[in-house]
Order: structure tokens, then sequence, then C-alpha cells
């Protein structure tokens, strides 16, 4: 009978359903195109957003009050998959305990990885911006300074990226 019962309950906490969460309510109703993906596992909303909404809903969360840009990554779901830009916001204020947190994906094609750059919301996207370009290929439209921050400026290919292929050799330089 024990045996028996596992499955019903797998079943019903597969089946439970999530409710988007606060952030992603409020960006339905003022009308921002999004899906509400998931709670983390420390109960943070994930949001997934299209490249060309990306800066229209990145403005409406500094105006909602997420005014410090924690973390700005990306990943690689592997050859021929999507590229990943990822971004963790939380809302800074006086007196709080736990502040607000949003985490936002945007999914970018892998032959062409460009989305808008908040650099112009969020001052610190600039060097996260800039390392997630040279080792993913990730394009931010509109930085103001996008280039090589950690490879040399004439280093071919993404190196974080799942289907790189690294040079058999490497030219050492002198240290100046």
């Amino acid at each position: 009978m024990a045996e028996e019962s596992k499955p019903v309950e797998q079943t019903t906490q597969s089946s439970e359903i999530v409710e988007a969460g606060k952030v992603s309510g409020w960006l339905k109703e003022n009308g921002f195109d999004h899906e509400f993906m998931e709670l983390d596992h420390l109960g943070v909303e994930v949001l997934k957003v299209q490249p060309d909404v990306w800066l229209p809903i990145a403005t409406a969360l500094y105006a909602y009050g997420f005014n410090y840009l924690q973390c700005q990554g990306g990943y690689d779901f592997g050859p021929g998959a999507d590229l990943v830009s990822f971004y963790h916001l939380i809302k800074v204020s006086d007196n709080t305990d736990q502040p607000e947190e949003v985490r936002v994906k945007v999914f970018l094609p892998r032959d062409n990885p460009k989305v808008p750059s908040v650099y112009w919301i969020w001052k610190a996207a600039d060097w996260q911006e800039r390392e997630t370009y040279d080792m993913f290929g990730i394009v931010f439209e509109g930085h103001p300074n996008l280039k090589r921050i950690l490879m040399p400026e004439d280093w071919v290919g993404w190196p974080l990226r799942k289907d790189y292929i690294s040079p058999d050799f490497y030219e050492l330089q002198d240290a100046y």
C-alpha cells in the first residue's frame, strides 16, 4: 500500500499551480509582456522576457523601485541552443530587512545574440555586460564601450560557449 501512495504524492506535487508573484502581476497589470517562469529555491521570482521588450520592462522595473543591479551574466544551453542574458535586481532602501528581488532571463538566438544594454539604467551593468560579451559573444546594443575585458582584443571566439574549440597554442606576450 505504501508503494502505491508514492506516485499519487508525486503527481499531486507536480500538478500544483504556482501563481505568479507580485512583480509579475504588476508588470501584467501595466501591459508589459513577459512570462512568469518560477520561484527559485529562495522564493525569488524568475521572469522570461523577449529581447525586443527588455528595455521598456527594465525601465519599468527601475520605476517600480528596483534600483540595484546585483548581477548580470550569461550562460549557454549547449551547442545549437539559445544563449541567456540574466539579471538579478534588488530594491535597496533604508530600514529593509529583506529587500524585494527579481531575476530576469532574456533568451537569445545563438546566431544573432543581441539585447539592449541596461547601462543607462543601472551603471553597474558596464563591466558585467562587457564580461558577458567577452565570454559568450552576446552583443549589448547601446553599450558605450562594448569591448573585450578579459581576453585580448584580437581573441577569436567566445570561450564560455559550450561549442567553443580551444586553440592548440597560446602566444605568450611580454608583460610591461
